[in-house]
């Protein structure tokens, strides 16, 4: 295997559960089912071998059809295949969390998740939809549960074997900090968006300092203004080695010690995601130093409700 494979190969080891988690994921919240389909098989062709997959993106049975089309053709074997998906707001109540997973496997069509993540630190009102409101429109929470009340239900699935690591997603800082002091079993893993503008550097430092993998979302910016193609630094960079900004975000990440996800329904850009190489260490130190724009994109870790940000209000 040559150094280029070995990287786009790079494993992080988990705190719990077996093995170890693969740096470059593919995420499959792809709304269109054909497309999403066409996107996932394509992933696994050119090498990805972390798919994540959520309850609330109403596709996971999509997903597994993918998974057992790939196993039953002998391509891969299950455990070469790290599977991510997660819990929705609806079923934070410890009795709504094992039928959740059970439900998702089912659709999935494997008998175990590699990780279960609680999607986001907020409960909805419990039932079967997926986005409760008030009368006034806004997000019907469920005021009886706590986080941590979800977190001891989320630890017996590990004990049963259905998820072999559980992690949080969308989350603070002071939130996963809560949860590590509490917990029997420490989250392996916590997903939140992250790229060049929006490093989140203390919360890696701490996730490092615990035995937690950060997994960066948008790791490119979900092409939104401010453009992290456009960045000059970037630009510079990938100018410098030949290669293009988007290749540097991605190497940049795994080089700093976090897996990432992309998503793409476009065969050419998932196969540019993957085969990603090193960039130097001083193009590392650039990119920290040389970068001031800090810009979160999506809203979901003040609401619970994944979305968006306009510009003019973004924070």
């Amino acid at each position: 295997m040559s150094d280029l494979d070995t990287f786009r190969h790079t494993t992080i080891p988990l705190a719990h559960g077996t093995g170890a988690i693969p740096a470059v994921g593919f995420g499959t919240l792809i709304p269109d089912r054909e497309k999403g389909r066409a996107a996932i098989r394509t992933a696994l062709d050119v090498g990805f071998r972390h798919l994540d997959a959520a309850e609330a993106y109403r596709n996971e049975d999509v997903v597994g059809d993918v998974i057992k089309q790939a196993l039953d053709k002998g391509t891969l074997s299950r455990e070469q295949l790290f599977v991510t998906t997660k819990l929705w707001n609806n079923n934070h109540r410890p009795e709504r969390v094992r039928p959740a997973i059970e439900a998702s496997l089912r659709r999935l069509q494997v008998d175990y998740a590699d990780a279960y993540l609680i999607h986001t630190p907020f409960a909805f009102a419990p039932g079967d939809d997926q986005y409760p409101k008030e009368a006034d429109g806004k997000p019907a929470y469920d005021k009886g549960i706590t986080l941590l009340d979800t977190w001891r239900a989320m630890e017996e699935l590990v004990d049963a074997g259905l998820a072999r690591a559980i992690g949080l997603s969308d989350v603070k800082l002071d939130t996963v900090k809560e949860i590590v002091a509490n917990a029997r079993i420490k989250p392996a893993i916590v997903q939140v968006e992250s790229h060049p503008y929006l490093p989140e550097w203390e919360l890696l430092e701490f996730c490092k300092a615990n035995g937690i993998v950060l997994l960066a979302f948008a790791p490119l910016g979900h092409g939104m203004e401010p453009s992290i193609h456009d960045d000059p630094v970037l630009k510079s960079i990938a100018e410098r080695i030949g290669e293009t900004p988007a290749h540097v975000a991605l190497a940049w990440a795994v080089q700093r010690g976090t897996a990432f996800l992309t998503t793409s329904t476009n065969p050419e850009h998932i196969r540019e995601n993957y085969e990603i190489s090193p960039i130097p260490a001083d193009s590392l130190r650039e990119i920290r130093e040389g970068i001031t724009t800090n810009v979160r994109l999506n809203d979901v870790v003040h609401t619970g409700l994944p979305g968006f940000i306009p510009r003019e209000n973004r924070k």
